[in-house]
Parts: structure tokens; C-alpha cells; sequence
């Protein structure tokens, strides 16, 4: 896929929608059946329907890769967590801290955690949740919120195009993929709010996204070959 999209005119996709390799997440009821079928379709993946806390903003709420589960803000009702649960092992953030999809960052091979407030022994919790990946405290362009200042495929990590080569290097210690500098919706840095892909399908990017940064997300996600 190599387009772009918006939610009920949102262009924000990221903030109200998680994508894995195999599934997405995302808010029933609201979210419009277009939006939903061209996720299916061009990613290759099957829609999972709940609310997080009764929230809309999943993508804020939930993190987690394939090969350890779904990270989830505490403060999830249970039947949210029944849902998800017929799909992977679930992990609650406890604490004030737990909007998972906003602090952190994965995917099959490594971790980036909101620094320095998330607590370590929760962070390192995190790591072996997620399949002993290796974790990282670190900003990206600053920002302490990876989850949104960067996205991660496990073909290659957008991060914030004010990210600096400290940071850019924090990764790049750790783990062996392609990383680079980008945004979405006409300059926006924070990535994460509007970006949707995955390593098996493809992408789409919030509808006010430029042919420029679109061209970026190819690239570092490997969809030019």
C-alpha cells in the first residue's frame, strides 16, 4: 500500500488504531468500515474490535510485538481484556504510567521506553514480556513519548526527524535494522500518530501525508524493493 488514509476525517490514524503483524486493533462502532476493510486488505491482517478503558485512542493505549503479547494500560476493563486475549498474552502497565502505546516503542526486536520515569525493573519486565527483547531509555527528537515520536516495523524504526545521533545510536547498539528520520501529515515528527504498517503487508499513512514522506516510510520500511 502506498497511500494514505484518514478515520472519520482524522487524520491522526496512529492514535486510534495499533497494528501487528498479524492483527489490528481498533475501536468499534465508530471506526468506518472502509477504514477497516483497507487495513485487512492492504496490510494482510485481521481487525479485532474493543474499546481500551473506553477509549477510542487505542493506539495510545496497547503496545507489543509478535513474539510476546499485548501491553495494555491497567485501567482496562475486563471484558477489553477478554477480547484481546482470544488473540495474545496480555501484560497490564500498572501504575500512572500506563498509556502503553504512547511510552513505548516495539517490535520483534527491541524495546524503546519512555526515560526516565518508566520505572527500570517495569522496563526490564517489559523486555522478557516481549520475548527477552533488549530495551533502551531513550527520547526521540527529545520527546519522551517513543511511542508516538517514532514506529517500529520489524523491517526498519521511523523515528522523529529531530532525532539526534545520540539517540539514533542508542538503537543502533542494539538492534541491526534500518533507522531514519521522517514525519507524516505535512511535518508532524510524531510518526507514531500517523503511521499504520507491518513487515508482512504494507502501510498507510494519515490522508494529509506528502508524497516526500511517504517516499521516507518506503524507504526505511523496505517497500521500495
Amino acid at each position: 500500500m502506498t497511500g494514505t488514509i484518514d478515520l472519520a476525517g482524522d487524520p491522526n490514524i496512529g492514535v486510534y488504531a495499533r497494528v501487528f503483524e498479524d492483527m489490528a486493533i481498533v475501536y468499534p462502532g465508530g471506526a468506518p468500515e472502509a477504514f477497516t476493510a483497507t487495513l485487512a486488505r492492504e496490510l494482510d491482517l485481521e481487525i479485532v474490535s474493543t474499546f481500551i478503558q473506553g477509549s477510542s485512542i487505542i493506539g495510545s493505549l496497547v503496545a507489543g510485538n509478535s513474539r510476546g503479547g499485548l501491553i495494555v494500560s491497567g485501567l482496562a476493563a475486563d471484558e477489553e481484556l477478554a477480547v484481546l486475549s482470544e488473540y495474545r498474552d496480555i501484560f497490564l502497565l500498572e501504575g500512572p504510567m500506563n498509556a502503553a502505546g504512547n511510552v513505548i516503542l516495539a517490535n520483534d526486536y527491541v524495546a524503546a521506553v519512555h526515560p526516565p520515569e518508566m520505572p527500570l525493573d517495569v522496563a526490564e519486565e517489559i523486555g522478557s514480556f516481549l520475548g527477552g527483547v533488549p530495551v533502551v531509555r531513550l527520547t526521540l527528537g527529545g520527546i519522551k513519548t517513543v511511542g508516538m515520536a517514532g514506529f517500529a516495523t520489524n523491517k526498519g524504526i521511523l523515528v522523529h526527524q529531530r532525532a539526534n545521533d545520540t539517540e539514533i545510536a542508542s538503537l543502533e547498539r542494539v538492534v541491526d535494522l534500518p533507522i531514519g528520520l521522517g514525519s507524516v501529515n505535512m511535518g508532524s515528527g510524531l510518526v507514531g500518530t500517523g503511521l499504520l504498517a507491518n513487515s508482512r503487508g504494507g502501510y498507510v499513512a494519515g490522508s494529509v501525508t506528502t508524497g516526500f514522506e511517504l517516499g521516507r516510510i518506503e524507504e526505511v520500511f523496505g517497500f521500495l524493493e
